[in-house]
């Protein structure tokens, strides 16, 4: 009691004559906050009064990324970003009848028109929504629908590990059954109080073809599952009254080459925001000149005005150190106020600079970071804050000195990554995901690359904080698909919008240090592909010009026959007999070993005659555990190693590879 009494008054510390009172009311599962003016001497003995488990429980939710702006008549949430994990029912299937109605195929101009704010290219096309409502005759997208028989559960949520397992499924995908529709449904009530604020759906991941409905209207789709993605609720919402978000999600079979997933498998969010505030992503942190004495720091803030007027606007920025998460002391750096005027409707960018004086850089031993704090000021009132993590460092792929991080050369040990937890299926447990990296790095690893798509953001978080770098990857395959229902049919539509929303949302994180375009994409023999890596390669530097991109390419034409020219480092999986061809040919172009390896072992089996054919040794669905044998596209360790000894410039003597292993 004495801590959360503590706690309080620092609050109402920052107005000293005049302070709010607050009254904890419970309703709508929330805290509703009014108060009067009182002077601090007058408050405290009242404070005292307030029983202790509503002070606890004040603070406990206040967890979540809420602040508030305290003002003579009540403490207003600025931002809220609050978790929408929570009592969700769920149904497989589509209403019977509907079948088919709602397929991707036949509700593309409706999935298509959202998020064409990523739609930036030359000549890209921007849709626009069909008139009408989509899915206004399906019941389980109304509001008045009644779900109680369905099953109630919490996200993450992966419906494919629940199983049963099949030996009839395919092995590749775990013979599991994680394809098909399912329903989500959520109620939730937004306050009448809050009216004429903006309200934000943030979904991590969904697999796969997500389309959204708030209270039988359409707001809008996302098909692919490994994306991020956020939609505007604003003009849906019932303020004050029970609405209710439907989720239709339709993972096709034949659709991937590992195990997917399928569900909810990522959290899920619910944003409010002032109509003037900081942009979805809206900040970009870059360091480009770092000393041990000073380090420059560059912040570009993007800000919406969603209201109907014009806005005047001041921004200002402050840095924090964190330890442990939290922001320490005094800022060690406070930006110049910025004054920008935005239309009603407009969308603007500007950048402020700061200096962080004696900087403590981001390394591998001591992942040192920092948090941004941007605030937004209209007509003299604080309307919006927006916090940052960042790491301050320099890094560069030097072709006679290799990796350098902060100067230093850094010998990469890297694993190839899949995004599922093994037995626990897809869906997000950070503690899990932290466990797995804990053991990664016992074993040596310093390095992750997410094979083959974007990862949860909780896996860039947990590389920040505990020092990994990070191969930061996009897509399996371009135009060209290697299984009947895969990106490949989403590519021309959503390429853009994918690779630009994974680039916003990961390029303020210290550990990436790689953008990937792609893992053994068909086209990379092909005058075809080099126009497709020459637009994702144009399109990751708008996006973000501190970091190269690459891409994992297995053929070993595209090494000679000027894709590798296009990316900035290139990447050879599983070729280590090519590494001083490459050299030979290509003095100047940085090389890496994006994927090595591969091989296949059962733990404690032994088979005997021990045989160096690596296809050999197998039996009762049994490998042999003496790491000899590999599929035929791949390597034993021992003949990746023999390479890398045979060509020691791979380890940046006079340029870059770096091994990356996989890891399943």
């Amino acid at each position: 009691m004495k801590r959360a009494l503590t706690l309080l008054s620092i609050l109402l510390r920052e107005r000293e004559t005049v302070v709010t009172l607050f009254d904890a009311k419970w309703f709508a599962g929330n805290i509703a906050i009014v108060g009067r003016s009182r002077s601090r001497k007058e408050l405290m003995p009242m404070i005292n009064k307030i029983p202790g488990f509503v002070l606890l429980f004040f603070l406990i939710a206040t967890a979540n990324q809420i602040v508030f702006r305290a003002t003579a008549g009540a403490a207003v949430p600025l931002r809220e970003r609050i978790s929408l994990n929570a009592d969700w029912r769920f149904q497989k299937g589509d209403p019977t009848g509907t079948e088919g109605r709602l397929a991707y195929e036949k509700i593309k101009d409706w999935a298509t028109a959202t998020g064409n704010e990523f739609v930036l290219s030359s000549g890209a096309k921007q849709p626009t929504r069909p008139a009408g409502n989509l899915g206004s005759d399906i019941s389980y997208t109304q509001r008045d629908f009644d779900d109680r028989s369905w099953r109630q559960l919490n996200l993450p949520h992966d419906w494919g590990i629940e199983g049963p397992f099949n030996q009839d499924y395919p092995g590749e995908t775990g013979k599991l059954p994680w394809w098909g529709v399912g329903w989500y449904r959520k109620h939730l009530t937004v306050s009448a109080s809050e009216r004429g604020k903006q309200i934000y759906l943030d979904i991590d991941g969904a697999m796969a073809y997500a389309s959204v409905w708030l209270n039988g209207r359409f707001v809008g789709g996302w098909p692919y599952g490994y994306a991020s993605f956020e939609l505007d609720l604003t003009p849906y919402v019932e303020f004050g009254k029970d609405n209710v978000l439907a989720i239709r999600l339709d993972n096709p079979p034949d659709s991937s080459r590992w195990y997917p997933g399928g569900g909810i498998y990522r959290n899920v969010w619910l944003v409010k925001t002032a109509p003037v505030h900081v942009s979805h992503w809206g900040t970009y942190v870059t360091t480009p000149e770092v000393s041990q004495s000073a380090a420059t720091v560059n912040l570009q803030v993007t800000l919406d005005n969603d209201s109907s007027s014009a806005a005047t606007t001041v921004i200002k920025i402050q840095v924090y150190e964190l330890l442990n998460g939290q922001k320490s002391g005094k800022p060690v750096a406070s930006s110049a106020s910025s004054a920008m005027d935005l239309a009603a409707g407009q969308r603007r960018v500007t950048t402020l600079t700061l200096q962080v004086n004696g900087p403590k850089l981001w390394n591998l031993q001591n992942p040192n970071l920092y948090a941004a704090i941007t605030t937004v000021e209209r007509n003299g009132k604080q309307v919006d804050s927006y916090e940052t993590t960042f790491g301050i460092r320099t890094i560069k792929f030097d072709v006679e000195k290799g990796f350098l991080l902060n100067g230093q050369k850094v010998r990469i040990n890297g694993v190839c990554d899949h995004h599922d937890l093994g037995p626990l299926g897809a869906a997000l447990n950070t503690r899990a995901l932290e466990r797995q990296l804990e053991i990664l790095k016992e074993m040596g690893v310093n390095a992750i690359r997410t094979s083959h798509n974007p990862p949860a953001p909780e896996l860039l978080e947990l590389a920040d904080r505990m020092g990994f770098l990070v191969m930061d990857e996009a897509f399996d395959c371009w135009k060209r698909g290697k299984k009947k229902n895969d990106y490949h049919l989403l590519f021309d539509d959503w390429h853009e919008k994918d690779w630009r929303a994974q680039l916003r949302r990961d390029r303020n994180h210290a550990s990436v240090i790689l953008w990937s375009t792609g893992n053994e994409i068909g086209e990379q023999r092909t005058p075809e592909g080099q126009k497709v890596a020459e637009e994702l390669v144009r399109i990751a530097h708008e996006e973000d010009k501190t970091r190269p991109a690459t891409a994992g390419c297995n053929y070993t034409e595209a090494g000679y026959n000027g894709f590798q020219k296009i990316v900035d480092v290139f990447g050879y999986n599983y070729k280590p007999t090519e590494y001083g061809k490459f050299r030979q040919s290509n003095p100047l172009i940085p090389l890496f070993a994006s994927e090595t390896a591969s091989t296949v072992s059962s733990r404690g089996e032994y088979f005997f005659p021990v045989v160096e054919d690596k296809l050999q040794a197998r039996a009762d669905f049994q490998v042999s555990s003496y790491d000899l044998y590999a599929p035929p596209w791949a390597w034993p360790p021992d003949v990746e190693f023999k390479g890398l000894d045979e060509f020691p410039f791979t380890w940046g003597s006079r340029r870059l590879t770096v091994a990356i292993q996989r890891s399943r």
